[in-house]
């Protein structure tokens, strides 16, 4: 069975840092491309940062310069390592990825998520 586990998550305070963890297992081929995305309270899902198979990176704005994406492809994880936190990155963090199946094509996999928490 073919599962995404996030992990990390927890109480900072602002300015703080904290680094979120994610691991694919199961039978997979390869990784296509791990996002991260986040849901504050009372608001929509959105994209956070993406690393693609070659090792590109891309980020919100908001998150830009405070927030680094990257990818372990031996142990088929992400990371996020997002310092000098704010209260509005107070959310809910979502790991999303779409692999290649050993059999059966692509799949989209997402975790169950993990909460941050920054105290003003």
């Amino acid at each position: 069975q073919v599962q995404l586990v996030e992990s990390g998550g927890g109480l900072v305070q602002a300015g703080g840092s904290l680094k979120l963890s994610c691991v694919v297992s199961g039978s997979i081929s390869t990784i296509n491309v791990m996002n991260w995305g986040r849901q504050a309270p009372g608001k929509q899902r959105e994209w956070v940062a993406t690393v693609t198979s070659t090792g590109s990176t891309f980020y919100a704005d908001s998150v830009r310069g405070r927030f680094t994406i990257s990818r372990n492809p031996a142990r088929n994880a992400a990371y996020l390592q997002m310092n000098n936190l704010r209260f509005e990155d107070t959310a809910v963090y979502y790991c999303n990825s779409n692999v290649r199946m050993e059999v059966g094509g692509d799949k989209e996999l997402w975790g169950q998520g993990t909460q941050v928490t920054v105290s003003s």
